[in-house]
This record gives C-alpha cells, structure tokens and sequence, in this order.
C-alpha cells in the first residue's frame, strides 16, 4: 500500500487509536492521519489541537502526516493521493456501520479502496467518548490514553467545570 489515509474525529486520541496508527504505518509507505473537522458536532478539542497531539504522539514515525480535514473524506482523500483508507473495527455493529460507509465511498471514488483493520482485544470497548465521559466525572483515564493526551483531557474538563460554575453564579 503506497499511501493511505486513516480519518477520524480522535476526540481525544486512545491507545486505540494508537494502535491502528502504529499498525497502518507498517503497512503503508506513507500514511495520513486525517483528523475530522465536523462543523455539525461540538468537539472537547478544536482540529488544530487534535493535529497537534497526534503529531506528538507520532513524532518518531516519518512515515506519518497528520492533517485536520473537514468535507467528504474521498475528497481527502483524492487530494492527498491516497490508494487506501484505513478504518479501525471494535464490533460487529463498527461493522456494519463502516462496511456502508465503504461501500458508498467505493461508488463516488472506485480507485479507492478501504482496509479493516480488526482492534486490538484490549481496545475493543475503547472509544472517545467514553474517555470523556469518565473524565468529565473526574475519573481515572491514564489506562485509554498517554500520559500527555490524559493531561489535555484533565485541564479541558477543569476549564469546562469553572465555566459551568461561573454560569451557576450568574444566575443566583
């Protein structure tokens, strides 16, 4: 595989992830990591943060390029000459959800083609959101993601609580 892209929200980056990325960067000569600007979400990082801390994470790879990207990913994926995408499976219901979404990729863009790669056991319930959802309770995350990542969810949630609570006093 010359060049693939593998796309995502990464909303905050997991171990998960991590792992997909460090197994896609075998495969591939050149990956992309194309992290997702969603305008119709609300994301605990804006895309240029999320750039930032993947680009950290995978400093080591030169092989690897993270950019944010917002449209459809075939689009992306056409401008940055890719051959692949790469998407992470956790379930069967990732499945399903993935194997349309590839399909109807294969329609717009035939000359693009997708790759399952099937998560790691221990990452298989792993997702975002529940980082952030036991994260805005103040629980322990340092097991989903690095050290650094768990740090940049930490401070948003307290800068997240401080406004909730500067909220609550001017309404009383």
């Amino acid at each position: 595989m010359k060049r693939a892209v593998y796309p995502g929200s990464f909303d905050p980056v997991t171990y998960g992830h991590l792992d997909i990325i460090e197994r896609a960067a075998a495969m591939a000569d050149h990956l992309i990591i194309g992290v997702l600007n969603n305008y119709s979400k609300t994301p605990l990082f804006s895309a240029e943060e999320r750039v930032n801390m993947i680009k950290s994470l995978t400093k080591d790879k030169p092989n690897v390029e993270v950019k944010a990207f917002g449209g459809l990913l075939v689009d992306f994926v056409r401008a940055n000459q890719a051959d692949a995408v790469i998407r992470g499976l956790r379930a069967v219901t990732d499945f399903e959800y993935e194997l349309q979404i590839a399909q109807t990729n294969r329609v717009i863009a035939p000359e693009v083609d997708t790759v399952f790669l099937a998560t790691n056991l221990k990452y298989s319930y792993l997702s975002s959101s529940i980082v952030k959802e036991i994260a805005a309770y103040g629980g322990e995350i340092s097991a989903f993601v690095p050290t650094e990542i768990r740090e940049h969810v930490n401070r948003k949630m307290e800068d997240r609580a401080k406004i909730e609570r500067n909220k609550g006093e001017e309404c009383s």
